[in-house]
């Protein structure tokens, strides 16, 4: 009854091709930005924002790279920390190696330099796919380890690979505070996901289905599958890569190789299966169930073995966190194998009728 298009005429190619059709959407969108923007920073603390808001920002905008990859494209990858890794370190030499180095350019170039580590390590794809791609993509996260170990000049002739920034300013202001460093993430977040969202509605984003779906049958009605893949590796690397340092710089502050092991890659996977393939909006639902749930899980655990009667040690609680978080994904991935961005899209289509039965 409130979620229909009726009398919502489209009078134009423009209004038929927007991005939200249905102005009900629209309105919804506008609300939660301006909620995100406006509302948030004035209810949450600077735990909500440190243990929750940024990492689940950040993590958001890894996992739309990594969606535009797998989802879009079907190329299934297990590099996504090591793209992170370049992107982090590759911002970190900009920003210090060249004084006066605004922070914006220096996540864009560490994000292109994210691109050109991606399009390296995605050649394979030219001739490899499924699990022997993944194979493949996962050297480059052994490469990156190696390499920001062994070749101290990456890491500013640190021994350890441990490097750290400081005194970050946008357009001369300070990004010191947790709403500052959240405003920072969300902005560059809002703007990506909006090219992302154009981008895979486009003749580019209409390649990476068709390769996704059947790469032999795309080549044949004129697809390049060369410049399909690299071009969908390209992108990821870069959305990547941006949120790599955006995680090093704003959410780390100092970190060394081992902050983007492999682990890293296996969630950013995690949540694009869980979130849903092939959907922008899968990233963000994606990001918050990997980021949240294991801190909900940590503080009701305590609570239920108090309610039982029994005690549970740390080490306890952090198995039977991990016991549980897997035991939901293997139940989401049986349950709903599209995502939960295919339940989203149910209910949607049910709001559509609702209350009508057919």
């Amino acid at each position: 009854m409130f979620y229909r298009e009726n009398g919502q005429f489209k009078t134009t190619y423009r209004s038929d091709q927007q991005i939200f059709p249905i102005a009900q959407d629209r309105i919804a969108i506008g609300l939660i930005l301006a909620v995100a923007i406006l509302v948030v920073p004035m209810v949450a603390s600077d735990y909500i924002f440190r243990a929750i808001l940024i990492p689940f920002v950040i993590m958001s905008l890894a996992a739309l790279g990594v969606n535009i990859l797998v989802g879009y494209c079907g190329q299934i990858s297990l590099g996504s920390g090591a793209f992170m890794a370049v992107g982090a370190y590759g911002a970190f030499n900009f920003f210090v190696r060249f004084p006066g180095m605004p922070l914006i350019p220096a996540l864009i170039l560490g994000g292109l330099c994210a691109t050109a580590f991606g399009i390296l390590f995605g050649l394979p794809s030219l001739r490899v796919k499924g699990l022997y791609l993944a194979v493949a993509t996962l050297a480059a996260q052994f490469f990156s380890d190696w390499m920001f170990l062994r070749i101290k000049w990456f890491t500013n002739n640190s021994p350890s690979g441990a490097v750290s920034v400081s005194e970050l300013q946008v357009f001369g202001m300070p990004i010191d505070s947790a709403v500052s460093k959240y405003w920072l993430c969300l902005g560059i977040l809002i703007v990506v996901a909006l090219l992302a969202k154009n981008l895979v509605r486009s003749a580019v984003g209409r390649e990476w289905m068709a390769i996704r779906d059947m790469d032999v049958a795309a080549a044949v009605i004129g697809i390049r599958p060369m410049y399909a893949k690299l071009s969908a590796f390209a992108v990821s690397s870069f959305i990547i890569g941006m949120a790599g340092g955006l995680w090093a710089f704003v959410y780390l502050g100092a970190w060394e190789p081992a902050a983007f092991s492999v682990d890293i890659s296996f969630r950013l996977l995690f949540m694009v299966i869980i979130g849903g393939l092939g959907s922008i909006m899968g990233a963000f639902f994606g990001a918050a169930f990997i980021v949240i749930l294991p801190i909900v899980l940590n503080q009701l655990l305590p609570l239920i073995a108090g309610i039982f009667g029994f005690e549970i040690s740390t080490a306890g609680i952090a198995h039977t966190e991990l016991m549980i978080f897997g035991a939901l994904i293997v139940w989401f991935l049986i349950v709903e194998p599209h995502g939960l961005a295919k339940l989203w899209s149910i209910g949607k289509q049910k709001l559509r009728l609702w209350p009508f039965p057919h």
